[in-house]
C-alpha cells in the first residue's frame, strides 16, 4: 500500500525530476527488503573489506597470510543463507578453505582468488541451512549404502530456526569432543582400512580375468583408433607443477588441475561426504571498475555467438563480470590456466619447449591437438585485440590453458584508452615470434590456418556488425569510461568491421595486419617496460 501511495504521489508530481522517482522507488524497497538478506549482504561486505585490507600490506607473503586469517574467522559464520552471485545453481555456502586461498598479481591492488564449498539446494531463499559441522571431526568416505541415504540424510540434517537464517554474523559453534570422534565414524575408518587391504586382491584376479578371456574363442576387434588414442595417452607426458614462489603465491594453485584440487578439497573438508557438495571459486577484485570489464565480457559473447553461428571454429573464453560498485566486482576464474609470465618463469623455457615438455613430441596426437587449440584461441583473440583496441597486453594478461589455449584477460584499456594515455602499443594485436613458432613457423601449415582463420572471422562479424555495434553504443550513453573518451569511438570500431572491402581486400588487410604485428617494435618495448618495472617476463 505504502509503495502503490508513493507511486500516485509521484504521478500528480509529474515536474519533479527522474531521480527523485528512483530515490523514492529505492527509499520505499529498502524499507522492505526482507531480512533474510542481510546475511547475504553481510557475506558480500565481507569479502569486498578483506580485498581493502590487504591492499595495506607491503609484500604477496604477507598479504596471502593474512587471507588466510581473514577467512578463518569468516568460517565461523558458515554455514549460512549466503551464496555465490557469480554461481549458476542455487546453493548454501557452507565453508570457505582458509589455505586455498591466494592473492594474484597486480602491482597497486590486492585482488584474490577463494575457492567455495557449496552444498546444492532447491532454493537458497527457503531451504533450510545445513547443520554446522566441525572442522576437528574425521570424515571418511563412505560406501554405497551411505551415499543412497545421503540425500535423505542432508535433508534431516538442517536448521529450521530462523533465528539462524536471519543472522550471518551469530552462527553457534559446535565445537565438541565426543561427538568430534563419533564412535561410529571410527568404526567405518576400520571397515575401510580392512576393504583397502584386501584390494590388493584386485590385481590378481584382474590378471586371472585376463588369462580366461585369452582361452575365450570369440574373436576381439579393437578399432585403431582406439589403439592410436591409448598409445598416445601412455607416452604422453602428465603435466608439470610449478614451486612454491613467494612473490607469486598463485602460480602453484593456478597451476593445479581443477579435478585434483576439487578431489584434494573434498577429502579434507567436514562437508564433503555430502552428496550434494561441489567446488566453486571467484576472483574478488578492490580498487577498479569493472564496468569496461563487463562491456568487453558482453562484446565477447556476441563475438563467439557470430562465429559459432557462421561456422566459423574460433576459440575464445568469456568470464563473467559482476559489478557491485564503481570500485569493486567479482570476476569469473578460468580454470586450469596460467599466465605466460608464470610458464616462463617457472620453466625458464621457450613456449614452444614449454608445449613439449607438456603434451609431447611434435607428432603425438596430445601436442597437434594443444597446437590446434593455440592457433584457433590465438586467432581469435587477434581479431578481439584488433576490434576493440585492446592495450596492456603484456604476457601478465595472457593465460594459458591446459589444453593449448590462450586467453586474453584485463581489458581495463580497450577502444579509446591504454596506459596512462601513452598510446605507446601501436600493433593490431599482440603475435611475438615465440606464438609463430608454436604454430610451426612462418612456412608452417598452422600458420597459415592461422591467417584463414583470421580472415573468416572477420568476414562472419563483419554480417552482424549492428549487433556489437549496439552493446558498445548502449554502454556509451551517459557514461564516463575512459574507453569512450573522444567523439570518434563508435566510429572507429565501424571502420574496423571494413565494410566496404571486397573478400579479396580484406585477405590482403589480414596479411598486413599479421606481418606488422609480427614485426612490432613497441610490442616488444612494451614488454621489456613490463619487466623492467614490474618484473613480468
Amino acid at each position: 500500500i505504502r509503495l502503490r501511495a508513493l507511486l500516485l504521489e509521484d504521478e500528480r508530481l509529474c515536474e519533479a525530476p527522474p531521480l527523485n522517482f528512483c530515490s523514492r522507488m529505492n527509499s520505499a524497497l529498502s524499507v522492505w527488503q526482507p531480512e533474510r538478506l542481510r546475511p547475504q549482504r553481510e557475506f558480500v561486505k565481507s569479502l569486498f573489506c578483506i580485498g581493502k585490507r590487504l591492499v595495506t600490506l607491503p609484500t604477496k607473503e604477507q598479504k596471502t597470510q593474512r587471507l588466510i586469517s581473514e577467512l578463518s574467522l569468516l568460517n565461523h559464520k558458515l554455514p549460512a543463507r549466503v551464496w555465490l552471485p557469480t554461481a549458476e545453481r542455487q546453493h548454501h555456502v557452507c565453508r570457505l578453505p582458509p589455505t586455498q586461498g591466494v592473492v594474484l598479481n597486480s602491482k597497486d591492488k590486492a585482488p584474490y582468488i577463494i575457492y567455495i564449498e557449496v552444498l546444492e539446494c532447491d532454493s537458497f531463499e527457503t531451504s533450510p541451512i545445513p547443520i554446522r559441522i566441525p572442522e576437528t571431526r574425521i570424515h571418511s568416505s563412505r560406501s554405497e549404502e551411505s551415499l543412497d541415504s545421503g540425500a535423505t540424510a542432508s535433508a534431516n540434517s538442517v536448521i529450521t530456526s530462523e533465528h539462524r537464517a536471519g543472522s550471518f554474523s551469530t552462527v553457534p559453534n559446535y565445537d565438541n569432543d565426543d561427538e568430534a570422534w563419533a564412535t561410529d565414524d571410527i568404526g567405518q575408518l576400520q571397515v575401510e582400512m580392512e576393504a583397502q587391504t584386501s584390494s590388493s586382491d584386485n590385481i590378481s584376479q584382474f590378471s586371472v580375468d585376463s588369462i580366461t578371456s585369452l582361452e575365450s574363442k570369440e574373436p576381439m576387434f579393437i578399432a585403431a583408433g582406439d589403439i592410436r588414442r591409448r598409445l598416445s595417452e601412455n607416452l604422453a607426458h602428465p603435466p608439470t607443477s610449478f614451486k612454491w614462489d613467494p612473490e607469486d603465491p598463485s602460480a602453484v594453485a593456478l597451476k593445479e588441475p581443477w579435478e585434483e584440487k576439487v578431489r584434494r578439497i573434498r577429502e579434507a573438508s567436514p562437508y564433503g561426504h555430502l552428496p550434494n557438495w561441489k567446488l566453486l571459486s571467484v576472483i574478488v577484485k578492490c580498487g577498479d571498475d569493472l564496468r569496461q570489464e563487463l562491456l568487453a565480457y558482453q562484446v565477447l559473447k556476441q563475438l563467439q555467438s557470430i562465429w559459432q553461428q557462421e561456422r566459423v571454429p574460433l576459440w575464445i573464453k568469456p568470464y563473467k563480470i559482476l559489478v557491485m560498485s564503481s570500485d569493486s566486482g567479482m570476476i569469473e576464474p578460468v580454470l586450469n590456466a596460467v599466465s605466460l609470465h608464470q610458464v616462463k618463469k617457472q620453466s625458464q623455457l621457450s613456449l614452444l619447449d614449454y608445449f613439449l615438455q607438456e603434451h609431447g613430441s611434435f607428432t603425438t596426437e596430445a601436442f597437434l591437438t594443444a597446437q590446434r587449440n593455440f592457433v584457433q584461441s590465438c586467432a581469435g583473440y587477434s581479431l578481439i585485440c584488433y576490434l576493440l583496441q585492446v592495450k596492456d597486453r603484456h604476457n601478465g594478461n595472457i593465460l594459458l590453458d591446459s589444453e593449448g589455449h590462450i586467453i586474453h584477460i584485463d581489458f581495463g584499456f580497450i577502444l579509446s584508452s591504454s596506459p596512462k594515455n601513452l598510446g605507446f602499443e601501436t600493433s593490431a594485436f599482440k603475435l611475438t615470434s615465440e606464438f609463430v613458432d608454436v604454430m610451426g613457423g612462418l612456412d608452417g601449415d598452422m600458420f597459415i590456418y592461422y591467417k584463414m582463420l583470421m580472415l573468416q572471422g572477420l568476414i562472419a562479424a563483419r554480417k552482424h556488425m549492428e549487433k556489437v555495434l549496439q552493446i558498445v553504443e548502449i554502454m556509451q550513453q551517459g557514461s564516463h569510461l575512459p574507453c569512450f573518451h573522444g567523439s570518434s569511438t563508435i566510429r572507429g570500431l565501424k571502420e574496423r568491421f571494413h565494410m566496404s572491402l571486397t573478400e579479396e581486400q580484406l585477405q590482403v588487410l589480414v596479411e598486413q595486419l599479421v606481418d606488422g604485428s609480427m614485426r612490432s617494435i613497441t610490442t616488444k618495448l612494451y614488454d621489456s617496460f613490463q619487466y623492467v618495472t614490474n618484473g613480468i617476463m
